[in-house]
């Protein structure tokens, strides 16, 4: 059975990308060569991480989704013996969820003997409510049998409301049984960590291209390091709904 990791939030900036690439870079690590697909029509940066082989499929037509680009993406899906990633943009989120769903994806999916896995976004600050409006419209439309994994990005600021953490929020209470696992992105110093980590996504280079790079200051590699560790550890410690 191929796992379909499927990236899905309706706010922009969120750092789905990133997520793409980080899964699909921590199954290369791996030795596996997932099917990554970049479905956003207007800001394909996964496509832009060349070490990938990144596909990109346009299922829009206008605003609305074009059925025979979407039956490529479908056929393409059908046809795999790997695990795939799909990077989607905000600006597909509303028409790709009710294709999905309308259609009955999932179910197909299941009945071609692959699983969706759907991926979601939630960040802090002004994107906070944004994106947990995000999520609870994608558990409340998607059937029972999605898994959901959410990441908590907090790039944006503390992912925190009324004193209370995503964990504890009602939010997530509420639907916690469609959650079946919860990776939390480390805050990152800006002027360090986080500078290093921006500036290689957006040169578009994975892990282990800017860590072979003689070009890098030693020490730039070394919290590039770090922080492939710690990402790929939390991917690790929810294996066995990855896997």
């Amino acid at each position: 059975m191929a796992k379909i990791h499927m990236v899905l939030q309706g706010k922009g900036g969120v750092g789905k990308s990133f997520i793409a690439s980080t899964l699909a870079q921590h199954q290369y690590a791996k030795g596996k060569k997932p099917l990554c697909i970049d479905t956003d029509p207007v800001n394909a940066t996964f496509k832009g991480f060349k070490k990938l082989n990144v596909r990109q499929i346009n299922v829009m037509s206008g605003d609305e989704i074009d059925p025979r680009k979407f039956d490529d993406l479908i056929e393409l899906i059908a046809g795999t013996q790997t695990d795939v990633v799909i990077d989607n943009g905000a600006s597909t989120f509303v028409p790709m969820s009710h294709y999905l769903i309308s259609n009955q994806i999932p179910a197909l999916l299941t009945d071609m003997g692959h699983e969706l896995i759907v991926h979601t976004v939630i960040t802090g600050s002004q994107a906070l409510m944004d994106t947990l409006t995000g999520f609870k419209n994608l558990v409340s439309q998607f059937p029972d049998e999605t898994r959901f994994v959410v990441w908590l990005n907090p790039y944006w600021g503390a992912i925190t409301m009324d004193g209370k953490r995503f964990e504890e929020m009602k939010i997530y209470l509420d639907n916690k049984s469609r959650v079946s696992a919860i990776i939390r992105i480390p805050e990152y110093k800006a002027d360090t960590f986080g500078k290093d980590l921006s500036e290689i996504l957006q040169a578009k280079l994975t892990f282990s291209e800017a860590l072979e790079s003689k070009t890098l200051p030693i020490m730039v590699r070394q919290r590039l390091t770090i922080i492939k560790k710690q990402l790929f550890t939390s991917i690790e410690s929810v294996a066995a709904v990855l896997t």
